[in-house]
């Protein structure tokens, strides 16, 4: 396998809209991550992964672009931007930009020449249709609830959009189009990013005909899941795009694929393929919905999520390469999901965060995930902005579901959890901006922000500082085989890693009580190398069984 500095780095997302306010309108701006680069330097960041700043009008806070080469006005201007890449260069990281190109906003120059008539140049830029019967050309179902497709009078036809109305699929079929993509891309690199973080990307190839979805019993729209992910031209585009456009850049793509699985993530990632380096997989994270989705919830199964992250570690071992994350801007705060963020929040953010970055494979730290921001409960639905829970609230509302069950769902599962401002003092507004936010501060700010634990040695800043300098210090964290350990323990996620003669063990207890962990014989050594643990441990603990605490985590190198 080679080694290549993408694989040796740690990436940290920025969602400029809730990072940092430089001039008090409440929206977080690029000058304002200017001022807090240090933070991230100092924390042990290699590269940044900053989230759509392009021209929109922000139906979907950023992910519907009206401007590829052009940055939004809230966010300030390409001036700005062009700074921002120098300071980030300047203290040597990288940082690889948001590449949305399965759907544009309609108000790209692209959509509004496409609706003018059927017989415009830009028409085949999107996926047209006629109506059927009167509806709509097939069941399909959008990803922020109701049809996928909306009709326009000027020309009598419907246009497909995966998600908000406002945000059209592009038609990969047509070659001009995907010529215009990789125009753009080389645009960028040739102002000096380092590589593009991949939106929906296995989603721009669609079968042909569009076929209807499998209808449900009491349901108008379904998923057209089956039609549209991983479909029939997916790696030809993918190639294409690695030769047209990266091929003369040595840079790093990850590609955000929902419903893939190892296999397939493989042929996407395998370096003689030349599609794209790691792919975003969601099977994790969706461990914890029911049979209806997102928003039915259930309880995670420690033995499921063994299973999944172990599949993918193995799935990959030899061939291909793995993400590692457990936040980003769509996902609820990890610590508040599978941790305990009330009585053992300390200890539970940094098991997790061992768990995640003793694996082998890229690790992603989510803005505010450093310093153990948690999930958010405004009181009313009117202090929430996504467009999915707003429209998952009127759907369900309108099906007569008690509010409280739907807030409930919210609470856990809403995309906002994400996107409150990140927290950086106790003064108002967390120190985000000196106006009002766009969207309310968790209310924990005065006792969860950056100031008080980058001060406090023993904080979850400081251990996620430890884990990044022991990425650094140790190849086998990076390139080491993954095993698991006693699989079949209900409270204790272990795995080893291995790496020539070298061998660690890392032992988590993802629960809130008192567990033993027995080490398998094989494993027995007489000189034990503790790396890192969330206690308090004596040096000379033997480790052939271990007394662990609530959410303790230990790494051990064996020699």
């Amino acid at each position: 396998m080679e080694k290549v500095w993408w694989k040796e780095s740690v990436v940290y997302q920025i969602y400029p809209r809730s990072f940092m306010d430089s001039n008090g309108d409440g929206i977080g701006d690029i000058q304002g991550i200017i001022s807090k680069l240090d933070h991230l330097k100092d924390l042990g960041i290699d590269i940044i992964w900053l989230s759509p700043v392009y021209k929109s009008p922000n139906d979907d806070n950023g992910y519907d672009i009206s401007d590829y080469k052009d940055i939004m006005d809230e966010f300030g201007t390409m001036a700005d931007w062009e700074e921002l890449l120098a300071q980030i260069h300047n203290r040597g990281m990288k940082l690889i930009m948001d590449l949305v190109v399965n759907h544009s906003s309609d108000e790209h120059e692209w959509f509004i020449e496409a609706k003018k008539s059927k017989d415009n140049p830009y028409r085949d830029y999107y996926i047209w249709r006629k109506g059927k019967d009167g509806k709509e050309p097939n069941n399909w179902e959008s990803c922020f609830s109701g049809s996928a497709w909306k009709y326009d009078e000027t020309t009598d036809e419907y246009f497909l959009h995966l998600f908000s109305k406002k945000q059209p699929d592009l038609n990969w079929e047509n070659p001009t189009l995907r010529g215009e993509v990789y125009d753009m891309m080389k645009w960028w690199l040739d102002k000096g990013i380092d590589g593009f973080r991949m939106d929906v990307i296995n989603f721009i190839s669609k079968v042909d005909g569009l076929p209807d979805g499998e209808p449900q019993e009491g349901k108008k729209y379904v998923s057209g899941a089956p039609y549209f992910m991983n479909g029939p031209k997916i790696h030809e585009y993918l190639q294409e795009m690695h030769q047209q456009a990266l091929s003369g850049y040595d840079v790093m793509t990850v590609g955000e694929m929902p419903g893939v699985s190892p296999e397939q993530a493989q042929l996407y990632t395998d370096e003689q393929c030349k599609e794209v380096n790691m792919v975003f997989q969601f099977e994790h994270v969706d461990l914890d919905s029911g049979p209806n989705g997102k928003w039915d919830l259930k309880p995670l199964d420690l033995k499921d999520l063994k299973w999944s992250l172990s599949r993918w570690q193995k799935g990959l071992e030899k061939a291909g390469w793995n993400s590692l994350y457990w936040n980003n801007h769509d996902q609820p705060r990890i610590v508040s999901r599978f941790g305990d963020d009330q009585n053992y929040h300390n200890e539970s953010a940094k098991m997790l965060a061992t768990l995640l970055h003793m694996m082998k494979g890229t690790p992603y730290i989510y803005q505010g995930e450093e310093i153990g921001m948690t999930n958010v409960k405004f009181d009313s639905i009117d202090d929430y902005r996504d467009i999915e829970i707003l429209n998952m609230y009127k759907e369900k509302v309108e099906a007569g579901v008690p509010v409280k069950d739907i807030m409930k769902s919210i609470y856990v599962k809403g995309r906002d959890n994400a996107r409150t401002p990140v927290q950086w003092n106790s003064s108002e507004n967390a120190g985000f901006t000196t106006g009002t936010p766009w969207i309310k501060v968790n209310p924990n700010y005065r006792e969860i922000n950056a100031e008080k634990v980058v001060a406090d040695s023993n904080s979850i800043y400081h251990y996620y500082r430890k884990l990044i300098q022991l990425r650094k210090q140790h190849e086998i964290i990076v390139y080491g085989d993954y095993d698991i350990l006693h699989e079949d323990h209900p409270q204790v996620f272990a795995y080893t890693r291995t790496l020539g003669n070298e061998k660690l063990v890392v032992v988590c207890n993802f629960y809130g009580e008192d567990t033993t962990f027995e080490l398998p014989e094989d494993l027995s050594s007489k000189h034990n190398t503790l790396l890192i643990s969330n206690y308090n441990v004596e040096e000379s603990e033997a480790i052939s069984q271990i007394a662990l605490r609530p959410y303790e985590a230990r790494v051990y190198k064996l020699s």
